[in-house]
């Protein structure tokens, strides 16, 4: 039996007015939920600019509590539209104590809980570490009105035992908003290709590996040094494109997903069955040197 699902993806850009961020960010879902959208997914702290390209102690001031003033708006939308909203805010959980952390509101408004980052870049252009304590909730699911969905952030897309866990769960769908791109100082052309190509190919990968849906939103535009790639995309639980987004342009898409297909794949490739749980204790070590 079927169980089809439509998914509202909003790729924006953003300037350093929060607010119109936010006004942004909500008239994008609802035009998503004008088409159709039941779950509206936006990008990685979409209500500013990706800050963390600089280690500067006045972005402290962009935090928030959670749930707060940002979820208390879209909480009002997510009621008005019927929509599921899934929103990456920076998190002020107490003085000095920061996360970089995504809400998650369901059809009616109500605040379902959040999900606090694991793992935490610190790269050229992606100074995180300065910002963020690393999450301390653990790997999250929940249950919304049209399907129990994880929630994972950018950098965590890179590892596939948080997408195994998260599945593990039961999360029907793996959501990652994201803010990742192009460094502009990069002379080489293909090495920015093989970027963005890793970056989607890991992703689609995690879908077949748990044969579930994977959502990935990323914003776009130029900030600073960084071109924002776009490439927003969503993959079947076999790794199928069933939608991929611009690179240069914002864009609200909504993608019908049938949920009933992972079913299907974990039966026809049942990797869930033929785990060797017996064997996974090594990866607990930081590295198998002895």
């Amino acid at each position: 039996m079927a169980k089809k699902v439509n998914i509202g993806l909003v790729q924006m850009s953003c300037t350093a007015d929060v607010e119109a961020n936010l006004q942004k960010a909500i008239k994008g879902v609802r035009e998503a939920a004008a088409k159709g959208a039941q779950i509206v997914c936006l990008q990685e702290l979409f209500t500013s600019l990706y800050f963390c390209d600089v280690e500067d102690h006045d972005n402290f001031k962009l935090a928030e509590p959670i749930p707060g003033p940002s979820t208390d708006r879209l909480s009002d939308v997510a009621r008005e539209c019927g929509v599921v909203i899934i929103a990456s805010l920076f998190e002020k959980r107490a003085q000095g104590l920061y996360h970089n952390t995504t809400a998650v509101l369901d059809a009616d408004g109500t605040y379902l809980g959040k999900y606090r980052k694991m793992h935490i870049p610190d790269d050229p252009g992606y100074y995180e570490k300065f910002y963020f304590t690393p999450g301390d909730m653990g790997y999250k699911v929940f249950d919304t009105k049209y399907a129990r969905i994880g929630v994972l952030i950018c950098w965590d897309q890179w590892y596939p035992e948080a997408a195994r866990i998260t599945a593990l769960m039961g999360a029907e769908i793996l959501f990652y908003p994201t803010a990742i791109g192009w460094d502009t100082n990069e002379p080489d052309s293909t090495q920015n290709d093989e970027q963005y190509n890793a970056w989607q190919m890991i992703q689609r990968s995690h879908a077949i590996a748990n044969g579930v849906h994977v959502v990935a939103v990323n914003r776009v535009g130029r900030e600073a040094d960084q071109q924002f790639w776009g490439g927003s995309f969503v993959a079947n639980p076999f790794g199928s494109l069933l939608y991929l987004a611009p690179h240069d342009h914002e864009v609200v898409h909504v993608q019908e997903v049938d949920l009933a297909l992972s079913d299907k794949y974990r039966t026809t490739w049942p990797y869930f069955r033929d785990r060797r749980i017996d064997s996974y204790q090594p990866i607990t070590k930081r590295y198998i040197d002895e």
